[in-house]
């Protein structure tokens, strides 16, 4: 009998989240198992979960015997193994078109919010600054951002099909008015945004719908 792949989360993890939507998407059952990021200090930091990933982040993905880290690495590797419901278009154009909004958020955009950054930007320059600092950068990648879905964007980030593009953008939306960044210059990122969300599989994967939410969430 094949193992159910186990899931290690953060309910407002982006990059937890956005594995979250690939495995919803591609209708694939799981166990979730939460990582508390802040609670005493981090669960992340403690030695079992070390084990498992030695980056100390979240998302970890126990799947097929294999123990798989970093979301976009995870997501290809489903995308991989699990093709029948694809995320990737056949066409190699449009592929580069979905890793580059991909990237967009992973590379240039994520390592900017991640918690243990922003964690030590307050420590060494005060909340204050921290908070310029991230409205800055942020507003300068969302902007980025909303002129790639500008060009590329259908119904959804990359054309008219769902995509990894999608898998990201829902995640970035919720960052950005958590981190009160400005988005009425960017309209297609909050037409394609509000569009996923109201898909079943979106809904499933949003971090409000995760057991280890509060009860009453907030931004």
């Amino acid at each position: 009998m094949e193992q159910k792949p186990i899931l290690y989360s953060y309910w407002r993890s982006s990059c937890s989240w956005r594995v979250r939507i690939a495995l919803a998407v591609k209708n694939i059952d799981y166990e979730y198992k939460a990582i508390n990021l802040v609670k005493n200090g981090g669960e992340q930091w403690g030695s079992e979960y070390e084990r498992l990933n030695p980056s100390h982040t979240v998302p970890t993905l126990v799947v097929d015997g294999h123990t798989i880290g970093q979301s976009v690495a995870i997501m290809e590797y489903l995308e991989e193994t699990r093709p029948q419901v694809p995320l990737l278009p056949k066409d190699p154009a449009q592929r580069a078109k979905v890793r580059q909004v991909v990237e967009t958020v992973n590379a240039d955009t994520q390592p900017l919010q991640n918690l243990r950054v922003l964690q030590w930007v307050q420590k060494e320059a005060g909340e204050e600054k921290r908070n310029a600092w991230l409205q800055h950068f942020l507003t300068l990648n969302i902007q980025a951002l909303e002129e790639l879905l500008k060009r590329y964007s259908g119904k959804f980030s990359v054309g008219d099909e769902i995509t990894l593009a999608d898998c990201v953008v829902p995640p970035q939306y919720y960052s950005a008015i958590r981190y009160k960044i400005p988005l009425d210059k960017c309209p297609n990122f909050v037409r394609v945004a509000k569009t996923l969300d109201e898909l079943p599989a979106f809904k499933k994967a949003h971090a409000y719908n995760q057991p280890d939410a509060p009860e009453n969430p907030e931004y």
